[in-house]
């Protein structure tokens, strides 16, 4: 069944569960990347219940923060860091085509792509220490949610092979809309006493996400898995600080 193999593929693709794979081909691809929210939903659901267990045991809120972040980047194999450094890397280099894919393509880390890790992962710890869980599946899930948007019809794939070239324009733009419509007012619930605030941080980390992909495919020519993972930590890291603001 096609949405059965797109949810093990999502699942396979964005977290470490030791899941049997199933076919990988463009059809369950356009059922992963639009089922990408769930999943980070569900993550978020895990890393809330850590971040709400740290502090019943007393830990600071830093740290239980902190912990949290940490425990984030080990559940997802760090590869959205490591797309966000290389797509950096790429961008901070002013180079277009071929040489800025060649430059996301190299194992190193160049300095850019060290600020840029350092720096999602301190706005991250210092947004976590202030929220409740249910910002947290917020955040997560809207983090996912910008893959989706990556995926969309009409955001072609930088190279003819890799990641990006399995899941581009996948997602047809009806059903993107749909599923950003959804996490948008789901997100209302995470901020009750500001029913706003919820959406308005999704809203804003999308804002960004579409900015970045835009840039991304005038100089790249189009997406790739480190611009979706790049896409995933900006949009965590844009929501946080929305759902942190009091």
């Amino acid at each position: 069944m096609t949405a059965g193999a797109g949810l093990r593929l999502a699942i396979t693709t964005l977290t470490v569960l030791p899941i049997k794979g199933g076919r990988v081909d463009r059809a369950a691809a356009a059922w992963a990347m639009s089922l990408t929210p769930a999943v980070g939903a569900a993550l978020g659901g895990v890393l809330a219940a850590l971040l709400w267990a740290l502090r019943q045991l007393g830990a600071p809120s830093l740290v239980a923060a902190a912990v949290t972040v940490a425990a984030a980047a080990l559940l997802t194999r760090g590869m959205h860091l490591d797309g966000l450094a290389d797509t950096t890397d790429a961008l901070g280099s002013y180079r277009r085509g071929d040489q800025a894919l060649e430059i996301m393509k190299k194992s190193d880390i160049g300095p850019f792509g060290v600020a840029a890790i350092g720096l999602a992962l301190l706005i991250q710890t210092a947004s976590l220490a202030t929220i409740t869980g249910g910002a947290v599946v917020v955040a997560w899930a809207t983090g996912r949610l910008a893959i989706t948007v990556a995926c969309r019809k009409g955001v072609p794939a930088a190279r003819p092979e890799g990641l990006g070239a399995l899941v581009a324009e996948t997602v047809p733009l009806p059903a993107a809309v749909l599923i950003a419509a959804v996490v948008v007012t789901s997100a209302a619930a995470a901020t009750p006493g500001r029913p706003w605030q919820g959406p308005l941080a999704v809203v804003a980390s999308l804002a960004v996400v579409l900015a970045l992909l835009h840039h991304s495919v005038r100089r790249f020519g189009g997406i790739t898995g480190d611009v979706l993972g790049a896409s995933v930590e900006v949009a965590t890291t844009v929501a946080l600080v929305g759902l942190s603001l009091r």
